[in-house]
């Protein structure tokens, strides 16, 4: 299986595995300007150069011999899964993405048939009841993880501690898992282990979060915890109960982002090791 996910810094400083829509774009942006001094131009994304990505065929042997004899500083970033299954759903379900289309093709028909959810109109722009359709979509989003239909689960929303685990089934070790709410302070102590061919200043970096930031859809309207009422607690829950316990979120609380806890490198090894 390898390493999917993962990617890591030309000149090897570093390695981080991927959680989506967990600060993602800007530490890939900080990774590749720790390298060549400038920002990749475009969504890192669709970065195909200037930094190694298990996606593409000849990074993989670098990336696995590198991880395996965990030659190079490794670490990943989490979020409050409250906060991340909302996001995914204004960003993936309800936005229209950079392509002008809408996220997968037939996905969005497919919930506005099938589970009544609105998603703004046909450009994400126009009123619609947000809470009631996050509601919906989290029920879809429960059937596709428990039952895997009506499609299998989408990187987006699937479970963190499933993109972090295969990091160390395959062999890796983590050396810091760090939160997206308290960033500059998880991301300098990344910085503060390895050494780079040019100088982060993390004060100057911007946010790169294209899907978000480009007004592609609605805007949510409501604070965090309105959204979510004991049901949809009951599902997050049973989504993501691996997720609250390793990366100590707090469950009984949808208006709290913040960690209640430090998370334990050696219990999310042992967890997520088997």
């Amino acid at each position: 299986m390898g390493f999917p996910g993962t990617w890591m810094t030309e000149s090897e400083s570093v390695v981080y595995r991927v959680v989506p829509k967990c600060a993602c774009s800007t530490i890939g942006q900080i990774m590749y300007y720790s390298d060549h001094g400038a920002f990749f131009d475009g969504d890192i994304h669709d970065a195909k150069g200037g930094m190694h990505k298990w996606a593409l065929d000849e990074s993989q042997p670098l990336i696995s011999t590198n991880v395996q004899s965990h030659s190079s500083y490794s670490f990943t970033c989490v979020r409050n899964p409250y906060t991340r299954i909302l996001s995914s759903f204004f960003d993936k379900i309800c936005g229209i993405q950079r392509n002008g289309n809408r996220y997968r093709g037939k996905l969005v028909p497919t919930l506005v048939q099938k589970y009544g959810i609105e998603v703004g109109g046909e450009d994400g722009k126009q009123e619609f009841d947000q809470i009631a359709s996050f509601r919906r979509f989290l029920l879809f989003a429960r059937d596709t993880i428990r039952w895997r239909r009506p499609m299998d689960p989408d990187i987006h929303w699937s479970a963190m501690s499933g993109h972090v685990s295969t990091f160390i089934v395959n062999g890796g070790r983590y050396d810091k898992i760090f939160w997206t709410e308290s960033f500059n302070d998880g991301m300098q102590q990344v910085l503060d282990q390895i050494e780079t061919p040019n100088k982060v200043d993390l004060s100057t970096i911007p946010r790169f979060n294209e899907s978000e930031s480009e007004g592609h859809g609605p805007k949510r309207a409501h604070p965090v915890e309105d959204y979510f009422d004991d049901l949809s607690m009951h599902l997050v829950y049973e989504i993501y109960k691996r997720d609250f316990d390793l990366f100590k979120y707090d469950f009984k609380d949808p208006s709290n982002k913040m960690p209640i806890g430090e998370i334990d490198l050696d219990e999310v090894h042992a967890k997520l090791g088997d």
